[in-house]
C-alpha cells in the first residue's frame, strides 16, 4: 500500500532518504511485524505453539499486505499502532489458516511490539549514522592533514586573536566526530535490547515458559535480553537521543564555522559550489552556505525534541499515559534531522574550497597586531613581564593611531631594538612561526580517529 500523503517538501534538504525509509510508515509497520514473526518462532521453539503455525504467521508479516491509511485511522481510536495492526494481522492469517490465528501475539502486549519494533528501527538508524560518521571522519582526517600548516587568524569573541591553522580547526571537528562514534559504540549494549514483559511486565501469561521464550525471542531478533522489561524506564532511548543531540551540536559547530569563514568579509573557505546551489531569488551574486544552514538548523531543532524525551521520563507505574505517546515521533525525527545534517556535513567537508592567500591577507589586516603576544613573550624574558607587556601595549596603540605596521613601530622603538635584532623581529612577526602545537593537535586527532577505525 502507498503511504498517506505527507509534508515532503523539505525532506530532501533536512533528512537523508535512507533514514526516512527506516522511519516511514512501511518501516514502522515492518519492524512490528518482524517482532510478531519472531515471537511465533520463539514460542514454537519452546513448544508453546505448534510449529505448523509459524509459516502462516510469517507469511502474513509483510508490511505490503496492510493498508497504512486504514491503520492510521484505527490508531486514533485504539490509542496505539500495535492494537489495530495485530487485529489486521490476525484477520490476514485467519483468511488462509484459521488454526494459526489463535497463536498470534500470544503473551505479548502492545508496547512490547512497538518498543521492540522501535529498537529494530533504531538498529538500522544506528548503522546508517555510524557509517556516515566514519565517512565524515575519514574526510576530515584527510583535510586536517592537508591544511595542517595553513595559517589563518584565530578568532576569539569574533575578533582576531593569535594565528591558528585550518588543519587545527578541522581537527577540532574531527575530534568531536570521533568522540560521538565512541559514545555510540558504548551505548549499543544498553540500547539494542528486547522489550518483552506482557501486560504488566511479569510475563505471567506464559507461565514457566516465559523466560525460555524471552531468550529465544531475543535470539531470533539478534537483540540482548535485558535484566527486566523497561516499559516505563526510558533511559535507554533518552541516552541514544542525547548522543544524537551531541552529534547535531557538533555538526552545528562545523556549520557555524564554515558559514563564518564564507562571510564576504572573511571569504577564507567555502562550501563546494554547484549549479543553482546557494543562490538568491533576487541577487545573482549570492553564494549562500546552504549546507551549513542544515547543520545549524538541526543543531537548533534537536535540543527541543530532546527535551521532550527528557520530559517524558517520569512515566507512571507499569504503563504510561501520554508520556510514552510523546516519544513516538520525537526520537525518529531526531534521527532524521541528524541524518540530514551528516549528509550535508560530508558534502561540505569533501568539497571544501580554501583560499589560503585570503587567509594570509586577513591575518595581516591588523598590521601585525595579532603577533604582539609573540614579541611580548620573548621580550619578557629579557626585560621582565610587566615591562614587556606595557611596552608592547604602547607600541600597539601607536601602530593603530599612526596606521602603521607593528613591525615598523617596533623597529623605531629603542627599548625593543636594544633587545631584539631585525632578524628576530621579522621571525616573531611571521605567523608561520607562531603556530604552537597546531601540528601536534592535528596528529593526535587523526591518530585517535585511526585507532577507532582500525
Amino acid at each position: 500500500m502507498n503511504e498517506r500523503p505527507g509534508n515532503q517538501l523539505f525532506d530532501a534538504y533536512f533528512t537523508a532518504r535512507d533514514m526516512r525509509e527506516v522511519f516511514c510508515d512501511q518501516g514502522r509497520v515492518q519492524a512490528m511485524l518482524d517482532f510478531e514473526a519472531a515471537l511465533a518462532r520463539a514460542e514454537a521453539r519452546v513448544g508453546l505453539i505448534p510449529q505448523t503455525a509459524v509459516a502462516p504467521i510469517e507469511a502474513a508479516c509483510h508490511a505490503g499486505h496492510y493498508d497504512f491509511a486504514a491503520l492510521g485511522e484505527a490508531i486514533a481510536t485504539a490509542g496505539n499502532s500495535a492494537i489495530p495492526l495485530v487485529k489486521a494481522l490476525g484477520k490476514q492469517i485467519a483468511a488462509n489458516h484459521a488454526e494459526a490465528e489463535r497463536y498470534v501475539h500470544l503473551g505479548a502486549t502492545s508496547q512490547d511490539v512497538m518498543d521492540t519494533g522501535l529498537v529494530l528501527q533504531l538498529r538500522g538508524a544506528l548503522e546508517l549514522i555510524e557509517n556516515d560518521l566514519a565517512q565524515l571522519g575519514e574526510t576530515l582526517a584527510t583535510q586536517a592533514l592537508r591544511y595542517v600548516a595553513t595559517p589563518l587568524a584565530g578568532r576569539t569573541w569574533l575578533q582576531h586573536a593569535t594565528p591558528v591553522t585550518l588543519g587545527m580547526k578541522i581537527a577540532g571537528w574531527l575530534g568531536a566526530v570521533t568522540r560521538s562514534r565512541q559514545r555510540l559504540q558504548q551505548l549499543k549494549p544498553r540500547l539494542l535490547v528486547l522489550q518483552f514483559g506482557g501486560a504488566s511486565g511479569t510475563l505471567a501469561a506464559l507461565g514457566e515458559q516465559a523466560m525460555p521464550i524471552a531468550r529465544a525471542l531475543a535470539e531470533e531478533l539478534k537483540l540482548t535480553l535485558p535484566d527486566q522489561p523497561w516499559h516505563t524506564q526510558r533511559d535507554r532511548l533518552v541516552e541514544f537521543g542525547s548522543v544524537l543531540g551531541l552529534i547535531a551540536g557538533s555538526l552545528g559547530k562545523l556549520g557555524r564555522d564554515i558559514s563564518l569563514l564564507m562571510q564576504t568579509e572573511a571569504a577564507e573557505a567555502f562550501e563546494p559550489s554547484a549549479p543553482g546551489k546557494g543562490g538568491s531569488s533576487t541577487m545573482p551574486h549570492k553564494r549562500n552556505p546552504v549546507g551549513a544552514a542544515v547543520l545549524i538548523g538541526a543543531a537548533t531543532r534537536v535540543p527541543g525534541l530532546l527535551s521532550t524525551l527528557f520530559s517524558a521520563m517520569p512515566q507512571e507505574h507499569e504503563r504510561s499515559l501520554g508520556l510514552w505517546h510523546a516519544e513516538w515521533e520525537t526520537l525518529p525525527e531526531i534521527c532524521c534531522l541528524v541524518s540530514g545534517s551528516l549528509k550535508q556535513a560530508m558534502l561540505v567537508a569533501d568539497g571544501l574550497e580554501v583560499d589560503a592567500e585570503r587567509m594570509a591577507r586577513n591575518l595581516d589586516l591588523t598590521q601585525g597586531l595579532v603577533l604582539a603576544e609573540a614579541v611580548s613573550i620573548v621580550l619578557a624574558q629579557r626585560v621582565g613581564r610587566d615591562t614587556a607587556h606595557h611596552l608592547l601595549e604602547q607600541c600597539c596603540k601607536r601602530a593603530v593611531a599612526e596606521q602603521r605596521h607593528l613591525r615598523a613601530v617596533l623597529g623605531d622603538e629603542p627599548q625593543v631594538t636594544a633587545e631584539l635584532s631585525d632578524a628576530e623581529l621579522n621571525h616573531l612577526l611571521d605567523p608561520a612561526h607562531y603556530l604552537g602545537q597546531a601540528h601536534t593537535w592535528v596528529e593526535r586527532a587523526v591518530a585517535e580517529y585511526s585507532a577507532l577505525t582500525a
